[in-house]
């Protein structure tokens, strides 16, 4: 990153940003924010960068960048080059604070923690807002050798307006923004500091981000306008609510991205769909593709109000997905869950479209394959042992008789011999076909009792009924 760089111009290229802390999981609002910048910078022909905010040193963590890499590569929004890392700019970051300090637009601050502490006890006193007042706003009498802050000189007077691209105008009184730290008595950069210079260097054109950080940005364009950078286009997107309304939370299912994948078997073109759908649509388009997104996507149809995350809708979305995914790849992924062999593995893929069609997850799809691989006798659950009475179990005789004499071991002959036994004996098919599911699957639910047979073959179905037959006395 150069020091050098520059804010795009009108007619330059777009340029996004996706600047997440490595403190924590990549979560379900952090994806969205990145793919919202991923998808303006495609739309547009730009470039979307993703710079990793590590300057929080005790809390960065290796396996949370790890984390954070790994979902956004699942996703397929991974950024164009090598992501940056905060931390390695610190010295660019602490020149331009001793810039602002050169040309009168920032101070030192000598308050100590005590001065600090008395401040805000006597606004809370008073029941005011607080608001840092320093006495050394205006001095340049600095004792040598003492611990001071680089605090910028905000603004007093007048008003600060974005024009947000998502919120509309926003004006702010310049009165409420605070002479806030940009560095630290140990010589690091504050947050506010390092984001503002390196979306400058970066040339970031357009900051597009959660509107929780609406506040921070009139404090960060008191930094770029005393440097006389080019103002950032900015669009400030609403935050993700639970169902209910509620502030998201865990038992919303705001999870992190890895946990989608990894425990509720979700695809990355399912959640990228509906990511893509929370605060922003196309029409009544509920089934968008990647290239329709890239094609479609704009900040004008983000709406202001805060999208409810529904784990419902996500996994009927992904249900979707599923049915119109390849079956080896499927297999593939469901096989993880199962421990498969090579063999076992053909299996699945043939029974995937069987299968794929009733799962909404890749753990309802392992679930539902399990019987194909099941060593017998089979286990049975409780409403499939609840079929295996006397008179489910006398059915079956009647059923493995005619199964065994059919010649072509192929669906359309199976479902004939079978008929042909309830009519023979005046049943209705489900009389024979619950008690031969339990029998084959140990479950009462299962793909159609057909397919089945012809997936497990000639001698494992046969002797899975068998195995659940009267025994003689």
């Amino acid at each position: 990153m150069s020091a050098s760089g520059k804010i795009a111009q009108v007619g330059q290229p777009v340029v996004t940003r996706f600047a997440p802390s490595p403190t924590g999981y990549l979560h379900i609002g952090g994806a969205r924010t990145a793919l919202f910048n991923w998808l303006f910078a495609r739309h547009h022909g730009g470039k979307y960068l993703l710079r990793i905010e590590d300057t929080d040193k005790v809390r960065s963590t290796k396996e949370a960048i790890d984390a954070i890499l790994d979902g956004l590569d699942w996703l397929g929004i991974d950024g164009d080059g090598e992501p940056y890392f905060q931390s390695q700019f610190e010295q660019r970051h602490a020149e331009v604070a001793h810039q602002l300090l050169d040309m009168g637009a920032a101070y030192r601050c000598y308050m100590t923690q005590d001065e600090l502490a008395a401040a805000r006890e006597k606004a809370q006193a008073e029941r005011k807002p607080f608001k840092i007042s320093s006495p050394w706003r205006d001095r340049t009498d600095w004792p040598e050798g003492d611990p001071y802050v680089i605090r910028i000189k905000a603004p007093q007077d007048g008003e600060t307006v974005i024009d947000d691209l998502v919120q509309g105008r926003v004006t702010v009184a310049n009165a409420e923004i605070d002479d806030f730290i940009l560095l630290r008595s140990d010589g690091t950069p504050t947050y506010m500091l390092a984001v503002v210079v390196d979306d400058f260097d970066m040339g970031v054109t357009h900051v597009i981000r959660g509107d929780d950080h609406l506040n921070n940005a009139f404090r960060q364009l008191a930094i770029i306008k005393a440097m006389g950078w080019p103002v950032p286009t900015y669009a400030h997107v609403p935050l993700i609510h639970g169902f209910d309304g509620a502030k998201l939370s865990k038992r919303h299912g705001a999870l992190g991205v890895d946990a989608y994948r990894d425990e509720l078997g979700i695809l990355p073109e399912a959640l990228f769909n509906y990511l893509l759908r929370l605060g922003w649509g196309h029409g009544d388009h509920e089934i968008i593709s990647r290239d329709q997104a890239i094609e479609w996507f704009d900040v004008d149809h983000v709406g202001k109000s805060p999208s409810r995350f529904d784990l419902k809708k996500l996994e009927n979305l992904n249900g979707h997905y599923l049915r119109e995914a390849d079956d080896t790849r499927l297999a593939t992924l469901a096989s993880r869950k199962l421990g498969l062999s090579y063999e076992e593995l053909q299996l699945l893929v043939r029974a995937m479209p069987e299968l794929k069609a009733r799962a909404h997850n890749l753990n309802e799809l392992a679930d539902g394959a399990e019987f194909l691989f099941a060593q017998r006798p089979l286990a049975m659950d409780e409403k499939a042992a609840a079929l295996l009475n006397d008179e489910g179990r006398a059915h079956l005789a009647l059923a493995h008789a005619a199964l065994a004499a059919t010649p072509q071991w192929e669906h359309d002959p199976l479902d004939a011999a079978v008929r042909e036994v309830a009519e023979r004996n005046s049943l209705k098919l489900g009389k024979l076909a619950q008690p031969l599911r339990a029998a084959l699957t140990g479950k009462t639910t299962s793909p159609g009792i057909f397919d089945v047979l012809v997936l497990l073959g000639k001698d494992e179905s046969l002797g899975r009924i068998a195995d659940q037959m009267p025994k003689p006395n």
